[in-house]
């Protein structure tokens, strides 16, 4: 929690900051902790309860530590109609999670994107930022265990 208000010190402490602070604290930590939302709270001044408002408002935020890869999978409307529904069924499969899940080791976590920008590559998904296009499920599960497989070589 403290590192967590050394991230807020170089904010004004005014409410209308309160957005700032918390991309300041995901930034740092990666995610915000129910600790770093009292320690919101408390430098904003604010009721938690506002805090927590906001971070279910906004989809940039997350409650729970990121996992080692981030899966996203486009929903976007050239995704969505070459298949990215699929992709996420199949992503789902083989990594027995769905959209919003980490999985127990922290080692995936899966969500669903409205656009990864890259629809020319439709059905796209990216891993911690690569993008990965014109998918089928064969290429798919290879993603996926050529990344589970990187993991366990680094272990």
């Amino acid at each position: 929690m403290e590192n967590n208000c050394n991230c807020l010190n170089k904010i004004e402490k005014n409410a209308c900051n309160l957005i700032q602070g918390l991309q300041a604290i995901q930034s740092h930590e990666g995610f915000v902790s129910k600790q770093s939302i009292a320690a919101a709270a408390k430098y904003f001044s604010v009721p938690e309860a506002e805090v927590e408002d906001l971070l279910s408002f906004y989809s940039q935020f997350r409650r729970s530590k990121p996992a080692r890869f981030r899966v996203a999978v486009c929903d976007g409307t050239a995704c969505h109609v070459k298949g990215g529904p699929m992709v996420l069924d199949w992503i789902s499969a083989e990594l027995r999670l769905k959209s919003g899940e980490t999985d127990e080791k922290g080692l995936f976590s899966l969500e669903t994107s409205v656009c990864l920008g890259c629809c020319n590559l439709a059905p796209a998904m990216s891993i911690n930022g690569k993008v990965f296009g014109k998918l089928d499920h064969k290429t798919t599960v290879k993603i996926l265990k050529d990344h589970r497989n990187s993991k366990q070589e680094h272990q």
